[in-house]
C-alpha cells in the first residue's frame, strides 16, 4: 500500500504545471549545450556568448589559442573584426571566409600557414578589408595571386616569416596600400620597381630590415616617391660596404629620414662581404670615408674640374664573392685592380678614381661586372665631363673672351673718331690776280687763260698738253715774247707766294694741337 501511494503522490506532482514548465527548460537547455568543439555557437541578442572557446561580442569574433586547423565553417556574418591567431592553420583555403561582407580586420599571427589558396578571400568583403596580419608563420614564397582580391587593403604585416623570393608583383594591386611590414624574412631582393607613385600613391613606410639583402637597386630606389624613401626601412642586413650604398643612406641622414635616425647602430654593411667583416658604416665611416657622397644623385652624367679627382662607382645588381669588375677608358683602355700607370686608380669593390682630371679624360667609362660563379654578368656607364679650371693663370683667351675684346676696342676707335677729330683749319686765301697791263683785249683773255690752266689741277679742255698751246684756235697769232717772259716770271711768284701759305697754315694746325 506504501508503494502504491507514493506512485499516486508522484503522479499528481507531474501533472502540477510548475512540473511541466521544469522539464521543458531542462530539455531546452540540453539542446543548447550540445556544440561542436571547433564550430562556433549562435550569439544571443543580450551581449557576450562564449562557447566552444570562440568568443562573439558584437562585431568581434575570436578563436584564438584553441589548436585550430582550419578556419571555422560557420561564423557570424556580421562580423567586422576576426581574431585567429595563435592557432594551427596551415593553409588558407578556396573560399575560406565565404559570407563575411563586413570584414574589415584579419588576424591570422602565430599560426602555421605556408600558402594561401587562389580564391581564399572570394565572396567576402574583399576591397573592404583594411587591416591583414600574417605575421610569425611559416609563408615561403611571396605569390603575386595572394591578394588580387583585397584592393583596400591599407595595412599588412607579414613579419618574422620564411619568405624568401617574391613573385612578380604581388603589392601591384594594393592601390590604398599604406603600410607593410615585410621585416625578420630571409629576402635577397625585393621588386623595388614594381612600387610607383601612380600605382601606390599613399604607401608611406616599407618594412625591409632584418633581412639577407646585399646589393640595393640604386636607380629603383632613387624612382621610388619621397614619401615613401622617408619610410623605408634596410637596417639589420647583409649589405656590403660600397660607395653608392654608403651614399644613398648618408644622404637620407642629411635628410633626416626617421629610419636613419631611430635606427642608426642597426646600419650595418660587411666589408668586401665577409659576415665577420661588420661595419656599423654611419658612426664609424672611416672604411668608406673616400666616397664621393654626390655618387647617387650624378646617376650616369657627371662632370668635374680639370685637375680634381672623381670617383665613378660600378652600380650593378650582382652580389656575392666572386664578383669581378673591369673598366674601359674613352681611350678604351682596359683597366684592373690597382690601376693603370698613375692616372687611373682602381679599388677591389669596383670604384674607379680619376686622380687629376684631364680634358683628354672626357668621354663614356664602361664597367663589367662578372659573377663566374653563377655566369652572371652586368654592366654600367658614366658619361664624364672634364670642364675646363677657370682659375688657371696660363689659361689662353678663348673664342669668347676674344670676340668681346674685339668689340671693345672697336666701340673705343668709333668715340675716337667721332669726338678726336683733327682742327679746322681756315679756308685758304686765294692770291690776288697779277696786275699786268696787256695792250690789246685779246692779250687779257690770253693771259687770264694762262692763268687758270696753271693753277687748276686739271688742264683746259683746249690744251693738249702742259706747258703746250695756252691759246684757243681763234686768233692763231702767237703771243710777243715779251708777254711770255711776264707770264712766267708771274707764274713762279704765285707759287711761291702758294707754298708760304701751306707752310703757315700746317704750323697755325701743329701748334693748335700741341695747345
Amino acid at each position: 500500500m506504501s508503494h502504491v501511494g507514493d506512485h499516486t503522490e508522484f503522479l499528481q506532482a507531474v501533472d502540477s504545471p510548475t512540473a511541466w514548465r521544469a522539464a521543458v527548460l531542462l530539455l531546452v537547455c540540453l539542446q543548447l549545450h550540445r556544440p561542436s568543439p571547433v564550430h562556433a555557437a549562435v550569439t544571443s541578442s543580450r551581449g557576450s556568448y562564449r562557447a566552444g572557446g570562440c568568443i562573439c561580442a558584437a562585431d568581434i569574433f575570436s578563436c584564438t589559442t584553441l589548436t585550430l586547423r582550419h578556419v571555422p565553417g560557420e561564423m557570424p556574418v556580421s562580423t567586422v573584426t576576426l581574431d585567429l591567431s595563435h592557432n594551427h592553420i596551415t593553409q588558407l583555403e578556396d573560399g575560406a571566409f565565404q559570407g563575411l561582407l563586413q570584414l574589415e580586420t584579419l588576424r591570422l599571427a602565430h599560426n602555421q600557414l605556408t600558402v594561401i589558396m587562389p580564391g581564399a578571400f572570394r565572396n567576402s568583403s574583399g576591397a573592404q578589408l583594411r587591416n591583414m596580419d600574417l605575421s610569425s608563420n611559416h609563408l615561403c614564397v611571396l605569390e603575386e595571386h595572394y591578394f588580387q582580391e583585397l584592393s583596400g587593403l591599407e595595412e599588412l604585416l607579414l613579419f618574422n616569416n620564411r619568405i624568401s623570393r617574391v613573385e612578380g608583383r604581388p603589392l601591384a594591386g594594393l592601390t590604398n596600400l599604406r603600410k607593410a611590414y615585410l621585416s625578420h624574412n630571409r629576402l635577397t631582393d625585393f621588386p623595388f620597381f614594381s612600387i610607383q607613385k601612380h600605382s601606390h600613391p599613399h604607401l608611406s613606410l616599407l618594412d625591409l630590415s632584418s633581412n639577407r639583402l646585399s646589393k640595393l637597386p640604386l636607380e629603383d630606389i632613387l624612382a621610388l616617391p619621397h614619401s615613401l624613401q622617408k619610410g623605408l626601412y634596410l637596417h639589420n642586413n647583409s649589405l656590403w660596404c660600397e660607395c653608392p650604398m654608403y651614399s644613398l643612406f648618408r644622404s637620407w641622414e642629411q635628410q633626416e629620414f626617421e629610419s636613419l635616425l631611430f635606427f642608426r647602430q642597426e646600419h650595418v654593411c660587411l666589408v668586401y662581404g665577409n659576415p665577420r667583416g661588420t661595419v656599423r658604416f654611419l658612426q664609424h665611416g672611416r672604411y668608406l670615408e673616400k666616397c664621393n657622397l654626390s655618387a647617387v644623385t650624378q646617376k650616369r652624367s657627371v662632370t668635374v674640374t680639370a685637375g680634381k679627382a672623381l670617383l665613378l662607382h660600378c652600380a650593378t645588381t650582382l652580389s656575392g664573392h666572386a664578383i669581378t669588375f673591369l673598366w674601359v677608358s674613352p681611350s678604351l683602355e682596359s683597366v684592373l685592380p690597382p690601376g693603370n700607370n698613375g692616372s687611373l686608380k682602381m679599388f677591389s669593390n669596383g670604384s674607379l678614381e680619376i686622380m687629376a682630371a684631364r680634358e683628354k679624360d672626357t668621354g663614356i667609362y664602361w664597367c663589367l661586372a662578372e659573377d663566374r660563379q653563377h655566369h652572371r654578368n652586368d654592366t654600367w656607364e658614366v658619361n664624364v665631363t672634364v670642364l675646363a679650371d677657370s682659375n688657371d693663370p696660363q689659361e689662353p683667351f678663348n673664342t669668347g673672351f676674344t670676340t668681346l675684346l674685339g668689340c671693345v676696342v672697336s666701340l673705343v676707335l668709333v668715340l675716337m673718331y667721332l669726338y678726336l677729330t683733327p682742327c679746322r683749319c681756315p679756308p685758304c686765301l686765294k692770291a690776288p690776280p697779277p696786275a699786268t697791263a696787256t695792250p690789246s683785249l685779246g692779250n687779257e683773255a690770253g693771259a687770264g687763260s694762262a692763268q687758270s690752266s696753271i693753277l687748276t689741277p686739271t688742264p683746259p679742255a683746249s690744251t693738249e698738253g702742259p706747258g703746250r698751246k695756252i691759246f684757243s684756235s681763234v686768233g692763231a697769232t702767237r703771243p710777243p715774247s715779251s708777254l711770255i717772259s711776264t707770264l712766267t716770271r708771274d707764274h713762279g711768284k704765285d707759287k711761291k707766294h702758294a707754298s708760304e701759305q701751306r707752310h703757315a697754315r700746317t704750323r697755325r694746325c701743329t701748334d693748335e694741337r700741341l695747345i
